[in-house]
């Protein structure tokens, strides 16, 4: 009787757990790819989507403006706590503009000095009242009273800050702006040079300013740039002395980044 040959095949077991490999490493692959395009679309979403939705809004608010007639002027400025507003602030309203403790002095009704009388109640936070206009950008953007982040600059208007002055009187009218998302309206602020001019207008009137000073990068507790006589209390030589009739624009910087203040500073045209 022949012997039987005993044939073992070897190898079978490493095929198997190469095979087992392979198909979690082609399943955490596919992961990553749905995980990669769902990130890419929330950042389309946030930087372009949203910057489409708020910009055409804010044009037809201007638009309104214009051909509609003027909401009256507010009060004063909104609510804050101390700190110079950018679009990078997480919450919708504490800490996001400047207060009593900001040095800006009482309501902005009595102590800037409105131009004209008031007529009826002032506008709702969300409501636009006015509209600033940047020649040299090109930009038109609404003017609505307060800095929160959600009612007034995620629709891609300009905020003005609580305490500050009106338009076109003496004090230091102050707005913020978002940089980048959400309209994006002072994303080139830091391309304005001196003699630019910086337009408001308020129910059918009109207030030039020219741009004088800029500070590239401050803090956002210095809260000396949207004083009444405004002055970084951060780098001194930076800002004014004397009382006038000023506009402060500010917004974050770098771009896309909420960690300092970029700010342009304007005199009134007389």
């Amino acid at each position: 009787m022949r012997d039987r040959v005993r044939v073992v095949v070897q190898g079978q077991g490493r095929r198997s757990r190469r095979a087992g490999i392979a198909g979690a490493l082609w399943a955490v692959g596919e992961l990553a790819v749905t995980v990669g395009v769902v990130v890419m679309l929330l950042v389309v979403h946030q930087v372009w989507w949203t910057n489409r939705q708020a910009l055409s809004a804010a044009h037809e608010v201007v638009r309104e403006l214009e051909e509609r007639g003027w909401a009256p002027l507010p009060e004063g400025g909104g609510e804050g706590e101390g700190q110079v507003q950018g679009e990078g602030e997480a919450d919708s309203g504490a800490g996001a503009s400047v207060g009593p403790s900001g040095g800006t002095g009482g309501s902005s009704g009595e102590a800037a000095g409105n131009p004209g009388p008031r007529t009826g109640k002032p506008p709702p936070r969300e409501s636009a009242y006015g509209i600033l206009r940047i020649p040299r950008l090109g930009v038109a953007v609404p003017v609505a009273r307060g800095v929160d982040k959600r009612s007034v600059l995620d629709k891609g208007y300009a905020g003005h800050y609580a305490g500050t002055a009106q338009p076109g009187a003496e004090g230091n009218f102050a707005v913020a702006g978002h940089r980048n998302t959400h309209g994006e309206p002072f994303r080139y602020i830091n391309r304005l040079r001196v003699g630019d001019e910086l337009i408001v207008d308020v129910r059918g009137k009109r207030y030039v300013y020219l741009v004088g000073q800029t500070l590239a990068e401050t803090t956002e507790r210095d809260t000396g740039v949207i004083a009444p006589v405004p002055r970084s209390i951060v780098r001194p030589g930076a800002g004014y002395s004397e009382p006038d009739a000023y506009i402060t624009l500010t917004t974050c910087t770098p771009e896309y980044s909420s960690k300092y203040r970029l700010v342009v500073w304007g005199t009134l045209k007389r």
